[in-house]
């Protein structure tokens, strides 16, 4: 047992983080010396005046860095100092100094093919020049994307790959100066629904949803001005809009999206300028908002004048009947959509329809954040879209997650947990006593990824939910969704597992 007893730093990070991040930091300098035991998370959470969930998953966390064990009945213990950045220099290949013969180089090319390939063999974390690089194992069964599955579509993409090539050399061979009239084509067409369809001069073609999302807020806002999320959301945006120097600000909400009363309370003292919604198969919840609440939410936006950023990735996998909130008030919103999750994640194709008084204005933030569209890709989108393709990948996307919910239902049923045909994720309540940050910490070192609660909220919160995503289209296989389904049925039927089993 060590004396050891850590202040945590202060900061506006998660306090489970900066615990973490003092472990490890006690670890790197000897402070923790290899084979150290860590104090029970009961005392250190009592030492610390803090909740031993908390404590919990600070050694998770530390667990999956690889920088301490856990053994049930014994306790947590420091397996050894991270490489140092000055050590990996030293003891990593120097191609520079590879002798001018050639065999020298061969043999320092092997040897930081070994290296490489000794690193990536376990989950661990890689200390690189004074950064930390998460490293998934590569038997890892990836939960935590919902990218679109392989369902062939490489065939097609070769074909039109070499279409384009063949048509356009010299274009494929410069940067991207304008915007042909087949991009904002496919754009209307990929966005339109049912019961609504853009105007083909509000689209503006994107290098997928994010970077059109990004774009938008730095069209409409400026550093400093608040953005209006809902508490759960893709905090990705959230994350990027703080690293922009916007500022966001948090909406209650429940499962038909924000409550108007709250953000209406929201939008008199704080005054956003931007909502960020994701109305159509919501992310994690999979929940679709239903027309009265548009309704409300446009007659609250109008009234504070208020942006919506509209994203519907996940829209285009579900057939609803609701209007679009682009087709609600046209005049303020930004329709989002792209081709990851019902066509191919890796082409990078996406569009957003503005209001025509603000294409121009996210062409070029666009531009500005991104440096530009790939004439390649954007091609490739335009074609795989106005083919028919894309609806022909589509069609067949939405096959195989039907089928792999079935596998869900098969291995799940049993648990509390919000699905559907059409989407590509669950949002599963973990039983008692398992906490979602444990529970995620417990799959990883089963080599099964998934994204806890945590993932998905747009700031610090004290609303608990319990829950987990696990995205069911990125394995490569049903066998191998299958497989990572049972891993995580075992976990959760293993309710003693959810207790503080390492002391």
């Amino acid at each position: 047992m060590t004396n050891w007893h850590p202040n945590i730093p202060e900061g506006q990070g998660p306090l489970y983080i900066r615990l973490a991040d003092k472990i490890a930091e006690d670890i790197a300098t000897g402070a923790l010396a290899a084979g150290a035991k860590l104090p029970p998370q009961r005392d250190l959470a009592y030492d610390l005046g803090v909740t031993v969930g908390t404590i919990g998953r600070a050694y998770a966390v530390v667990r999956q860095r690889g920088l301490v064990s856990g053994e049930v009945g014994r306790g947590t213990y420091v397996l050894g100092s991270p490489v140092a950045p000055a050590l990996l220099e030293d003891t990593k290949p120097n191609l520079d100094q590879a002798s001018g013969d050639g065999i020298g180089a061969r043999q320092t090319a092997a040897q930081m093919t070994s290296w490489v390939q000794g690193a990536m063999a376990t989950p661990k974390d890689i200390a690189f020049s004074g950064t930390r690089i998460t490293v998934p194992a590569p038997e890892s069964i990836r939960f935590d994307s919902t990218s679109a599955p392989e369902i062939g579509q490489a065939e097609a993409i070769r074909d039109l790959t070499a279409q384009i090539t063949r048509d356009a050399p010299y274009e494929i061979a410069s940067y991207t100066r304008s915007v042909p009239e087949s991009w904002r084509e496919a754009g209307k067409t990929w966005l339109s629904r049912k019961n609504w369809e853009p105007s083909a001069g509000s689209i503006v073609p994107t290098t997928g949803a994010q970077a059109a999302i990004m774009a938008a807020i730095a069209a409409t806002t400026a550093p400093g001005d608040q953005i209006a999320f809902e508490d759960l959301t893709y905090s990705s945006i959230a994350r990027g809009a703080s690293l922009s120097g916007r500022r966001p600000v948090q909406v209650a909400s429940d499962d038909q999206g924000p409550l108007p009363e709250d953000l209406a309370r929201i939008c008199a003292q704080k005054h956003p300028k931007v909502l960020f919604l994701m109305p159509t198969m919501h992310n994690p919840t999979t929940g679709t908002m239903g027309a009265d609440r548009r309704e409300q939410i446009v007659t609250i936006a109008r009234q504070y004048n208020l942006w919506i950023i509209e994203d519907e990735v996940y829209g285009s996998l579900r057939n609803a009947d609701v209007l679009p909130f682009a087709a609600l008030a046209p005049e303020r919103t930004f329709h989002v959509g792209s081709l990851s999750k019902a066509v191919t994640a890796g082409v990078r194709g996406g569009w957003v329809s503005s209001p025509v008084s603000h294409a121009q204005r996210i062409y070029t933030a666009h531009k500005m954040l991104t440096g530009g569209i790939s004439f390649l890709l954007s091609e490739l989108s335009a074609r795989l879209v106005l083919s028919g393709a894309a609806d022909t990948f589509r069609e067949n996307v939405l096959a195989e997650i039907a089928a792999r919910h079935e596998l869900v239902q098969q291995y799940l049923r049993n648990f509390d947990l919000v699905s559907a045909p059409d989407a590509p994720f669950l949002w599963l309540k973990v039983p008692e006593p398992w906490l979602s940050g444990t529970f995620k910490a417990a799959a990883a070192t089963s080599n099964v990824l998934i994204d806890d609660e945590d993932e998905f909220k747009s700031g610090r919160s004290g609303k608990v939910y319990h829950r987990v995503r696990i995205g069911i289209t990125n394995p490569h296989t049903r066998e191998e969704t299958a497989k990572g389904l049972l891993i995580l049925r075992n976990l959760l039927d293993d309710s003693g597992a959810g207790y503080d089993s390492f002391e």
